[in-house]
């Protein structure tokens, strides 16, 4: 290796350590987990890492109470669907029996 790649590689190094200790690759590395780990990718993900990067941002706690909430939703609407399905038999159940004159 020739002097001057120890020079690029000490720079390198140096400048990683600064990033390390100022904090900055765990903010970014947090940013970057959240961006992989987000359901629906966003269109435009540089966007998304700029309002992500403020740690104190305050639409993070309503971002992720939103998102607890859009799970409820999800499993509420299922079980209502589920129901509606079941009803929607029994009437047609109802419904023959009715026609056929076998009434309950």
């Amino acid at each position: 290796m020739t002097s001057s790649h120890r020079t690029v590689d000490s720079k390198r190094e140096e400048f990683r350590k600064y990033l390390e200790k100022a904090g900055l690759l765990d903010v970014l590395t947090k940013v970057l987990v959240g961006l992989y780990e987000e359901p629906e990718k966003p269109a435009n993900p540089l966007e998304f890492v700029q309002r992500h990067l403020h740690d104190g941002d305050p639409e993070t706690h309503d971002i992720e109470k939103l998102r607890q909430e859009v799970v409820e939703l999800r499993a509420k609407n299922a079980s209502l669907e589920e129901d509606n399905a079941a009803l929607k038999a029994r009437i047609e159940q109802l419904d023959v029996q009715e026609a056929s004159g076998e009434q309950t």
